[in-house]
């Protein structure tokens, strides 16, 4: 369901590859059976190459990593959390369009 530049963030590495990351982080909060993550996926796979080096982008499955969809109220799939030096900076909640995502990328890549 990711591509090849698409991490698998999970419950227990979470802290490390997303919250102390020296670079803003992507993560796309989705399950397996849920249609518009699906939709979302090459959309994020673009991303992940678009971005390479300069922003990690991931993926968090609500249904196997519940500590970390519970601390961030992940209430709807798919959202989407950008994050830089450990904050959620960015919020997107359904579909969203691969433009909204790349503009809220590369402000916090140049910040």
């Amino acid at each position: 369901m990711a591509g090849a530049g698409v991490q698998q963030f999970t419950d227990s590495d979470f802290e490390t590859e997303v919250l102390k990351s020296d670079k803003p982080v992507l993560v796309d909060f989705w399950a397996e059976w849920c249609m518009p993550c699906r939709a979302l996926a090459p959309t994020i796979d673009r991303l992940a190459t678009q971005f390479a080096g300069k922003a990690k982008i991931g993926k968090v499955d609500v249904e196997k990593h519940q500590q970390v969809s519970f601390k961030y109220q992940i209430s709807a799939i798919p959202t989407v959390l950008i994050f830089k030096n450990g904050e959620v900076r960015k919020k997107f909640v359904g579909m969203t369009n691969e433009g909204d995502l790349t503009k809220a990328l590369n402000e916090l890549v140049g910040a």
